[in-house]
């Protein structure tokens, strides 16, 4: 009987120490998708960003964050209001009662988007005027920051998830797995930078069109 004891003693940490890997692949699968649900946010967000950015053309997205005073609560302009584009250059704001008009409007022109809206009593109206040089070249600053503030969110992902696996082969990872994970995550984040180098590109090339 003795080896048996002896058997089953050396057998059973061997068993643990498969439990263990197993616990810890999984956990480093959940950070990779983690961290890509992170890098995915991050282009998100930067979508968001940019549509707010006028690039010349009528659009109701530069208006999508905008808080009016409703009622002594900021509430968006798009929950009290419809928004829209007539033609190329202008957008009629149709306020769902009519004493929110003045609030409507003292809230554009807080914003400093450029536009200066008109109130007939009715609708608020804007004009979107052509754009001057200086200020497309301000809206390209404003998209490339935006563009950085994006690739930071990519990295800081990379950067948790590289931790992990990193602590993943110090608890029973084997070390040529982490580093195809750690390669996997790397060619993730080169993925996702250059996305936003595209969306960027387009976005330049919107706002320097005349």
């Amino acid at each position: 009987m003795g080896p048996l004891t002896v058997g089953s003693l050396i057998l059973k940490p061997t068993s643990i120490e498969k439990d263990q890997q197993t616990y810890v692949m999984e956990e480093v699968s959940k950070t990779m998708a983690e961290a890509k649900a992170h890098m995915e946010k991050a282009l998100e967000h930067l979508d968001h960003e940019l549509s707010k950015l006028r690039t010349g053309k009528a659009s109701t997205a530069m208006f999508q964050d905008l808080l009016v005073e409703y009622y002594g609560t900021p509430t968006l302009m798009t929950q009290v209001a419809n928004l829209q584009v007539t033609d190329a250059r202008t957008i009629v704001i149709q306020p769902w009662e009519r004493n929110m008009l003045g609030p409507i409007e003292r809230a554009i022109i807080n914003a400093n988007l450029g536009v200066t809206p008109s109130n007939d009593g009715e609708v608020v109206r804007l004009m979107i005027p052509p754009l001057t040089e200086e200020r497309r070249k301000e809206l390209v600053k404003k998209a490339k920051h935006a563009g950085e503030e994006s690739k930071v969110g990519v990295r800081t992902a990379r950067h948790k998830a590289l931790d992990h696996i990193k602590k993943a082969v110090k608890d029973g990872m084997p070390e040529d797995m982490g580093k195809r994970k750690e390669t996997e995550l790397q060619d993730m984040v080169n993925k996702f930078v250059e996305q936003v180098d595209k969306v960027l590109a387009t976005k330049e090339k919107e706002i320097l069109t005349v």
